[in-house]
């Protein structure tokens, strides 16, 4: 059964508990482990908030708790809606198919919960790919500039070095070997930094919203990618380095 990702505390296991967000916990005062009072045409029934969860329903204002302790309220609760989280490797579209055979006599009907991201998340997802690509463009254009004015800076040297019978190929593969520890410490630099700058304003997005960011929605970054990550700073050197050294040395030899 799917279920909310938790921020803190646990999910429900018995009658009588309760799971919010952190919104609610604001709005009402209280925390994790406190108890409130539930109250329906009179009724009422005491609910301890067992968990501290992230979910978007509601505004963020909805109390999650099982049917059994609605019941005390005489409320006749019956589910709507099952949520159902498929194992790694599960063809989606071949379970659907055979859950909706299986519901057909019901009149129940099973879809992929494809369309149904919340307005917040979608907003969140898109602020957050737009500051990337800034940072991106200009980390790449800094260390860009940097490799294209320390190789133009070298065009007299690259001059005598062919005129002295240096070959192209040994002239750029030179080049670019200089510029590639460049890159390296670029990279090296900046990927800490970068996750070190995630970490911080992811929470604070969240909290701009009024709710707390699940730890495993910050903690995205592990070593493939991050090595991946490092060796981008070498790739633009590189890049930078390769034009200038190919069509600067045939003119530095002429003019030797």
């Amino acid at each position: 059964m799917g279920r909310p990702q938790m921020v803190s505390g646990s999910w429900l296991d018995g009658p009588g508990q309760a799971v919010v967000t952190t919104r609610f916990l604001k709005a009402a005062g209280i925390r994790v482990g406190d108890t409130v009072t539930l109250t329906e045409q009179g009724r009422q029934t005491s609910v301890r908030i067992v968990g501290e969860a992230f979910f978007t329903e509601g505004e963020g204002m909805e109390l999650l708790t099982r049917t059994s302790t609605l019941a005390a309220l005489g409320v006749d609760a019956q589910p709507g809606r099952y949520n159902v989280e498929t194992k790694p490797g599960t063809d989606l579209a071949h379970y659907v198919t055979s859950l909706n055979a299986a519901l057909d006599p019901v009149g129940a009907v099973a879809q992929a919960n494809t369309g149904n991201t919340s307005d917040v998340i979608v907003t969140m997802d898109a602020l957050i790919g737009m500051l990337t690509l800034m940072l991106v463009a200009v980390a790449g254009l800094g260390v860009l500039n940097t490799v294209v004015l320390d190789t133009r800076d070298r065009v007299h040297d690259l001059g005598v070095l062919r005129a002295l019978g240096m070959a192209p190929r040994q002239t750029v593969t030179m080049v670019v070997t200089s510029v590639a520890g460049i890159g390296l410490l670029a990279g090296a630099a900046a990927v800490p930094a970068g996750v070190a700058l995630h970490r911080y304003v992811t929470p604070l997005m969240g909290d701009a919203i009024g709710m707390t960011v699940p730890t495993s929605d910050i903690a995205v970054y592990h070593a493939p990618q991050l090595a991946m990550l490092a060796l981008g700073g070498l790739v633009i050197a590189v890049t930078g380095a390769l034009l200038p050294a190919i069509s600067k040395g045939p003119v530095s030899d002429q003019q030797q």
